[in-house]
């Protein structure tokens, strides 16, 4: 009987590994870590993410599929590229979150009646800048982050928040003055004034709360609140159902056998794996238009001559 007992106790060991093995595995996959001291998932440096690059259309995307988001892009001119450094902030489906992109022009399109604006490609090794951040809600800290990256994030599962409740306390470190002199007249053209951020050396520090800049056309007061009802009934169903466990794993491990749905989007947190299609169908679109733009272009020049 005892030996019995123990040859369980070790198939049942092994097979929470395993699944612990693999949930990691999964939410690698993703293109995220987790850090369990904050209780957040973040983004790893070369996710698959990486590919995809940056255009307005994906923020356009976001409350339709969910996700409440305030954003802030700044853009400036240096070493004769675009750049866009972007800010998030908002809640994320299940998640509520933070995040500061850097991305580099790549395409520029201009589609009469259709599309204006600039493709970015997402910064590559030698574009990485130092960035820190504090997400705050309501004045209480969420989680900070901190690194040399292209996309610093954090997401807080099970967390949720109205947009307008989160502040962002922001510092990034520019690459030289130039850069830096660069960046400060982004915020200025995006609304900040001079008392809204202060300068060390490169580093440019910066409170992001009322986003300054226009927001996504989708956002609407009433979808607003649709969405949002629907994001605080799914952060409540999985508080009841997580409130008996004290870690990740079996919270997830209880969700995936009680409520697999739920269990699926948990494992497309933040701008995951439903926004991979609709990246891909944007991309597409976009080049249909732009190659149907230059032949009708082509047609016209021919039948001027």
């Amino acid at each position: 009987m005892s030996v019995q007992t123990g040859s369980s106790a070790e198939m049942s060991i092994k097979k929470n590994d395993d699944y612990y093995e693999d949930l990691e595995k999964f939410i690698e996959i993703a293109g995220y870590s987790y850090d369990s001291l904050q209780d957040i998932f973040y983004s790893t440096l070369d996710p698959w993410q990486r590919k995809v690059g940056y255009c307005r259309l994906y923020d356009e995307a976001a409350a339709p599929m969910g996700m409440i988001i305030d954003s802030e892009p700044i853009y400036f001119e240096y070493n004769a590229k675009k750049w866009m450094i972007g800010l998030w902030k908002g809640q994320y489906d299940l998640v509520t979150g933070g995040e500061i992109g850097v991305y580099i022009g790549a395409l520029d399109l201009k589609i009469p009646g259709l599309f204006d604006g600039t493709f970015y490609s997402c910064a590559g090794d030698n574009d990485l800048l130092q960035m820190s951040y504090t997400l705050k809600k309501n004045g209480e800290t969420l989680f900070t982050r901190e690194g040399t990256h292209w996309w610093l994030t954090g997401f807080k599962l099970g967390e949720f928040s109205e947009p307008s409740e989160l502040i962002m306390d922001i510092s990034i470190t520019l690459k030289d003055a130039l850069m830096r002199d660069a960046f400060v007249s982004g915020l200025r053209n995006a609304g900040y004034s001079d008392n809204q951020f202060s300068i060390y050396y490169n580093t440019v520090s910066f409170r992001y709360d009322i986003p300054k800049t226009p927001q996504p056309i989708t956002r609407r007061p009433a979808t607003d609140r649709l969405i949002q009802a629907k994001n605080k009934l799914l952060c409540d169903k999985y508080q009841e159902m997580t409130q008996a466990f004290d870690n990740l794993q079996d919270k997830l491990r209880a969700l995936e056998k009680e409520s697999p749905e739920m269990y699926r989007k948990i494992m497309n947190i933040g701008k995951a794996k439903p926004l991979s299609e609709i990246y891909d169908s944007l991309i597409t679109v976009v080049l249909v238009m732009l190659a149907v733009y230059l032949s009708y272009r082509a047609l016209t020049y021919n039948s001027d001559k």
